[in-house]
């Protein structure tokens, strides 16, 4: 029996009628937001019907400062807890880019993709306390797992230390539930299993929902599911009365709003007391309208499967509750019924109203531009651009792309006599060039952090050194730089295999456990996604994370949970949300296939939204750190491998300089060519241009310290113009990170026109690094290939001063 204790039954009553209506309004919002999609209105929908008395039940137990991480089917509790609206609802099937009327994401997602607004415009944190709050929503497949570890960790650590900076704003004594929904089949994804291990593992407070509704699309959960129940699978994981680890195991049924409610109630209690994660399988749900828009269930599902589906509606079941218990009549839930449907249709009015009228004005500001031209081209000119004109008039569906490719189609029939000032031509270009900049804000923009807590204006603070120099390994400077910002920023913590107890495998963070605390420095098992996730959350709940995945190459097991949650984040909710994590691992140079990758053009071609770092040196990637560390923007940092024993001098300023992002450094001026390469190939370039100036080569050569942001101060291109010719190096494949430099310099930065020989590359083997010396030299790129690379271009220019090596 649903619980009433210290309410009154009129209260009780209204309730229970409350949360029907609310079902109803939810199933009304996917049927009606199906036939939008199909008449054309909207591109694409995905509703979230038949799930909603279990949403609503979810719903009651969710309280502010509580957080979601959620599936796009999720629709009736973000209605249900006040979340969402059904205005905002449509406003998002359509696309609506105002994010005052959508403000889940303001056009970037398409429909059910929810997100909080944690930020304010200017990027401070919101009062997140006192907000129910959704993390923003993403499409793959369980993709939405792995930041549900850290949204629930931060609880922990909110209890376990409340006197944290700024925790107030964040938690209330770390009592905050975090809430994962799924839909069934998505549980059979590894990004599922590596979560609730985790979250069973370190015993935090998360509610996972499961949607069972029998199906993945067309796919049956025997085909799906071992034992055709998540549940029952994930018996292993139950947790018992003497167990230190494990979850709590509900199963429960879609359609009973009684027992759900109860359940929920009692095992969301308890999983915010004692920080147990609880698992909610809810079985028999049903999805009356289909997978989505673009497919129908009745293409997969027999008669009899259909037909109970239609008995067992949650609807339904709910109905026949409430009319047997004599909370209302057939009559009086009719009327409830009817309402519900009505508000609906006037919210989908007044979401259409606001998002055409919109369109309306930007198309009749072109139009009345045109229309009162006070010149007119001759002939068949004239008419085409009439034509066009009446064309976007009568648009059926009107959007963005009408306007603006009729104004450029436009552009291109005015002649070339009517361009003086206040011509239709001249007014035309202004009008496209505004409307552009209008929509790179609509459509463009936050990708990277814009406001003043960027990575870019944090001021640069050079190293400073003693007038005796101490050099010392680059562990120590990595060693010691990280204990000064953990003494001066609270929220700074730190996780990943081996970084808590042995502080790292090259003790970068020897002895900092046991001076911290494993509240602020711990170890994590081998589940790289989660400890990017755990990162993910964390930040999103106010914390400095830096998640520390051991080697570049394992960077992999990761990269998904980087490239379609991190990385698009600020994006996605425009600008609503912000996750400032560090994601730190080491690579380049050691031994054999998957400890010396160099994978960066997968890397930097896949996050981009995070900052890739790749210093040279130990205090480079130190002064990297502090940057980040006091700025809002994700960023990787990849440590050179082979430079933790190297000596380096040591600056006296450690943990207060900052090397600036995005501006490369020229570590030897040259006339003849320039050299550009990063990370551990700085080293080899040294070798090479050394050996070249022994014969008359003079290189300049450049570390581009970062690859996200790229030399953002053209310090390449003034290089280029200065010795004419360019090599880009690296230990990636080719036509991997050399063909990315090659093209910000050469087509994007405008090289191509200072340049007197084609620019070349010099990259390792198609193939990743045989074992040992030799295969690291005859896979990777060596000196003596740049060397031979530059003294080749300059044979083309002299060859008989640079006589060719191999005639």
């Amino acid at each position: 029996m649903i619980s009433n204790s210290g309410i009154s039954f009129d209260e009780f009553k209204k309730e229970v009628l409350r949360d029907y209506r609310v079902g109803h309004m939810s199933r009304n919002m996917s049927i009606t937001g199906r036939k939008e999609v199909l008449s054309g209105k909207a591109k694409f929908g995905i509703f979230g019907d038949g799930k909603e008395i279990a949403q609503i039940a979810m719903a009651k137990q969710f309280k502010k400062g509580d957080w979601r991480a959620g599936y796009y089917r999720d629709q009736t509790f973000m209605l249900a807890a006040g979340m969402t609206t059904p205005v905002e609802f449509f406003a998002s099937l359509y696309g609506e880019t105002n994010t005052e009327r959508n403000p889940d994401n303001g056009g970037r997602s398409f429909n059910n993709h929810f997100g909080t607004r944690t930020i304010t415009d200017t990027g401070e944190w919101k009062n997140i306390v006192d907000i129910k709050c959704t993390s923003s929503d993403i499409s793959p497949t369980a993709g939405q797992m792995p930041r549900l570890i850290g949204l629930a960790y931060a609880s922990k650590l909110y209890r376990s230390n409340p006197g944290l900076k700024q925790a107030k704003i964040f938690s209330r004594g770390g009592n905050e539930v975090a809430f994962g929904t799924i839909g069934d089949a998505s549980t059979s994804e590894g990004h599922f299993f590596e979560t609730m291990n985790a979250a069973a593992v370190h015993q935090i407070p998360v509610a996972m929902s499961v949607w069972d509704d029998g199906f993945g699309i067309s796919v049956p959960k025997k085909i799906q599911t071992t034992k055709e129940s998540i549940s029952e699978l994930l018996k292993g994981f139950e947790k018992g009365a003497r167990d230190t680890t494990g979850i709590v195991i509900y199963k429960l049924k879609g359609w009973d709003y009684a027992g759900m409610c109860q359940a929920y109630e009692e095992g969301v209690a308890r999983c915010r007391k004692e920080h147990v994660p609880v698992l909610f399988h809810v079985e028999e749900v049903t999805q009356p309208v289909g997978h989505s828009t673009s497919g129908s269930h009745e293409r997969y599902k027999t008669e009899e499967r259909l037909q109970w589906e239609k008995d067992f509606d949650c609807l339904v079941k709910m109905r026949e509750w409430i009319i047997e218990r004599s909370l209302a009549t057939a009559k009086e839930l009719d009327e409830l019924e009817k309402d519900a449907r009505q508000e609906v249709q006037e919210a989908k009015k007044e979401a259409w109203k606001q998002y055409t009228t919109t369109l309306k004005e930007e198309r009749d500001a072109l139009l009345n531009l045109v229309e009162n031209r006070t010149c007119e081209c001759s002939g068949k000119k004239n008419e085409r651009i009439d034509a066009m004109a009446n064309g976007l008039r009568n648009e059926l569906t009107l959007n963005r792309k009408a306007i603006l490719s009729t104004a450029r189609k436009i552009l291109r029939h005015i002649c070339n006599s009517c361009n003086h000032t206040g011509s239709l031509k001249n007014n035309l270009q202004d009008w496209i060039r505004d409307y552009r900049s209008k929509a790179h804000e609509m459509y463009n923009d936050r990708l990277y952090c814009e406001d003043e807590f960027a990575a870019l204006k944090v001021p640069v603070v050079p190293p400073l050194y003693p007038k005796e120099i101490e050099s010392v390994p680059g562990r120590e400077i990595l060693r010691d730089n990280f204990d000064a910002l953990f003494a001066k920023v609270p929220e700074l913590v730190t996780f990943g295999e081996d970084t808590g107890v042995l502080g790292g495998v090259n003790q970068s963070m020897e002895g900092l456990q046991k001076k911290y605390g494993s509240s602020r420095i711990w170890d994590e098992g081998i589940r790289e996604t989660t400890i990017i996730g755990t990162g993910l959350g964390m930040a999103l709940r106010g914390f400095r994370p830096i998640a520390e995945i051991q080697y570049f190459d394992y960077l992999m097991y990761g990269l998904q949970t980087m490239s379609d949650d991190l990385a698009t984040l600020r994006y996605r909710t425009k600008g609503g949300q912000k996750a400032p994590m560090i994601v730190r691992t080491r690579g380049h140079r050691l031994e054999g296939i998957w400890h010396s990758g160099s994978p960066t053009s997968m890397v930097i071609n896949s996050i981009r939204g995070v900052y890739v770092c790749v210093p040279r040196d130990m205090t480079r990637a130190a002064g990297m750190y502090n940057t980040l560390v006091q700025a809002d923007d994700p960023a990787l940092v990849i440590e050179p491998l082979n430079g933790y024993r190297i000596r380096e001098p040591k600056p006296s300023n450690i943990g207060e300089y900052n090397i600036p992002l995005g501006i490369p450094e020229v570590l030897h001026v040259g006339q003849d060519a320039t050299l550009v390469t990063y990370g551990s190939c700085v080293r080899i370039a040294q070798e090479a241009v050394q050996q070249l100036g022994e014969i008359g080569i003079s290189v300049e050569l450049i570390d581009v310290q970062t690859l996200l942001p790229f030399d953002i101060h053209g310090v390449i291109l003034e290089s280029v113009k200065k010795t004419n010719r360019v090599v880009f190096f690296d230990e990636d494949v080719p036509g991997g990170t050399t063909a990315y430099m090659m093209q910000q310099v050469i087509e994007k930065g405008g090289g191509f026109n200072y340049l007197d020989s084609a620019p070349r590359t010099v990259t390792a083997k198609d193939h990743r690094p045989a074992f040992g010396t030799d295969g690291d030299y005859f896979s990777n790129p060596s000196a003596e290939d740049v060397y031979e690379a530059i003294y080749d271009m300059m044979s083309e220019v002299n060859p008989q001063k640079f006589p060719p090596i191999y005639s």
